[in-house]
């Protein structure tokens, strides 16, 4: 949405459910990265790495962090995982992923109109090739991860606690997140998928915005909060003094 101060009351109610689920000390990076036509790739991508470098050099675990992103943000998450395994040292890999309506393949006939959702597939295919430049190919799985049909990749991209992806049922995106939720399940990992029926891109967003009551202004989030707990938040209490969970953002902008 063109700046993380756009999600700030999100991110806020984000902390409060992490203390809720038993987290002690949570802390939230999110990324300010540049945005087409001024920038193109791989300065995002470049930026992203830095970001959670900069991360592990102040928690150190990589175990107790959890890389997050929507929309376009999804997309440079799963680019960064991408990235990291092919790295001599995996142990660098986030103890895990949640992802939310992540764009999986930014050029894709798969990615379609519907009647319910805000996005357009016409103009996001054009965005899609401002962000590649014309240097790179939208085959490239760094530009565009769903174009990445290598499991051993996949395999080695995976957090160590496997990821999670919430999208919507009426999203554009929805039958390439499938396929990816397909892709990954060969893998052997742990993928947790929830498909919000009769939803719109990035609901869990939306719904923090439009809804009405308490309960269904913080639905989404108070699933994704319980994944990521159950996932890396019991290696905390096995420990003697908490340093911090982090959760790296990167939002929807491009």
């Amino acid at each position: 949405m063109g700046s993380s101060y756009f999600y700030l009351e999100f991110l806020l109610a984000w902390v409060t459910l992490l203390k809720q689920a038993g987290f002690r000390n949570p802390a939230l990076f999110t990324l300010e990265y540049s945005l087409v036509p001024e920038a193109v790739y791989p300065t995002q991508l470049h930026q992203t790495i830095a970001g959670y470098d900069y991360v592990l050099s102040i928690i150190g675990d990589p175990l107790k962090v959890c890389v997050a992103g929507d929309s376009a943000g999804g997309t440079l998450i799963l680019s960064l995982l991408l990235y990291l395994a092919n790295l001599p040292n995996l142990m660098k890999r986030p103890g895990h992923a949640t992802l939310i309506s992540p764009w999986v393949t930014l050029v894709s006939p798969e990615n379609r109109n519907t009647p319910s959702d805000f996005l357009d597939a016409q103009s996001l295919h054009l965005y899609a090739r401002q962000y590649a430049g014309s240097r790179v190919s939208l085959d490239d799985p760094l530009v565009s991860p769903g174009t990445c049909d290598d499991l051993e990749w996949w395999r080695r991209a995976m957090p160590s606690q496997g990821m999670s992806i919430f999208y919507g049922s009426e999203e554009v995106f929805a039958s390439e997140i499938k396929r990816l939720v397909r892709r990954l399940q060969q893998v052997g990992t742990k993928v947790y998928a929830r498909e919000e029926q009769n939803s719109i891109h990035c609901w869990p967003v939306a719904t923090m915005f439009l809804s009405d009551t308490k309960a269904e202004r913080q639905k989404g989030l108070v699933e994704i909060t319980k994944i990521i707990f159950s996932r890396i938040g019991g290696q905390e209490s096995k420990e003697k003094e908490l340093n911090g969970y982090t959760s790296v953002g990167t939002g929807n902008k491009w």
